[in-house]
């Protein structure tokens, strides 16, 4: 019986050349997205993908061309908010469709792919304990099957919204040719700051960009606001957007809150920060 370390190279199974070629695909499906910018939080329950979706609407609205990524193959919500949750995606020898919203923003998820609510996300493995040591890896592998296999098109920006977890911004730097910004989302919260502090760290480690710190939820919570934070981390402070229960209602029914409620200051704030985003993304 041969050995693990009596097997020459990659056994014949020429594992290197599946992940060069599907590189390669990817960075050809990606070269017609001008930027791609992650949203991260590295604590959940803060709101980023709300914030996110309403991103994305913000720069649909302002002319821009829009796609999102959900990232969180575990909990994926942006269908649901996006609005796009039940279409059929369209599969051509190019690749997959993606669906898009009444705004034309271009979505992305595993809960595109799961048959129904109940279902969750499973990987298969010969045991329970190889499918939790291969876990990250298969994660990395279906995350770049969403970036290669999806006909994005041309857009001006291509949005991450990356699940909860430090490591999660390394692992996407790993699969796209570049990142042209991190964006990190927290709330007037210690807990939430503490956690925020070690996001910021790795993205500064890593090299990617980090175009600013979002405050979700202002008004809500009694904690320190994000201006201290984002001083003493040498960063810009995008703004702040006020706690509005009606915006939690419009990303469960899939609607879009900055053109629902234009002039609700959670709606006005989102369309601030994207504007400082465009500018920010523009000069460089």
């Amino acid at each position: 019986m041969k050995r693990y370390r009596d097997i020459a190279g990659d056994g014949g199974s020429n594992i290197a050349g599946q992940v060069e070629a599907q590189h390669a695909r990817l960075c050809a499906r990606l070269a017609t997205v001008r930027r791609i910018v992650a949203v991260v939080s590295g604590k959940g329950g803060v709101g980023k993908s709300t914030v996110t979706a309403g991103l994305a609407d913000c720069f649909a609205a302002a002319g821009w061309r829009v796609g999102v990524l959900d990232a969180d193959l575990n909990g994926p919500t942006m269908a649901k908010m996006l609005g796009v949750r039940g279409r059929q995606l369209v599969v051509s020898g190019d690749g997959v469709e993606p669906p898009q919203t009444a705004l034309g923003v271009k979505v992305m998820s595993m809960d595109l792919l799961l048959p129904t609510d109940a279902t969750p996300l499973v990987w298969e493995a010969a045991s329970q304990e190889e499918s939790h040591t291969w876990r990250g890896t298969m994660e990395a592998n279906a995350l770049r099957e969403f970036l290669a296999d999806t006909r994005w098109g041309e857009l001006d920006v291509l949005l991450l919204d990356l699940p909860p977890g430090t490591d999660r911004l390394a692992m996407v730097i790993g699969l796209v040719p570049a990142l042209a910004g991190t964006v990190v989302v927290t709330i007037p919260s210690d807990v939430a700051h503490l956690v925020v502090r070690r996001s910021i760290t790795v993205a500064a480690g890593a090299k990617a960009p980090v175009l600013g710190l979002i405050e979700n939820m202002s008004g809500l919570f009694p904690g320190p606001d994000a201006e201290s934070l984002a001083r003493e981390a040498g960063l810009p402070l995008l703004g702040r957007v006020p706690f509005d229960p009606e915006l939690a209602t419009a990303a469960d029914r899939g609607e879009a809150f900055v053109t629902l409620r234009p002039e609700a200051p959670a709606a006005r704030a989102l369309r601030a920060i994207a504007a400082r985003m465009r500018a920010a993304l523009d000069a460089e």
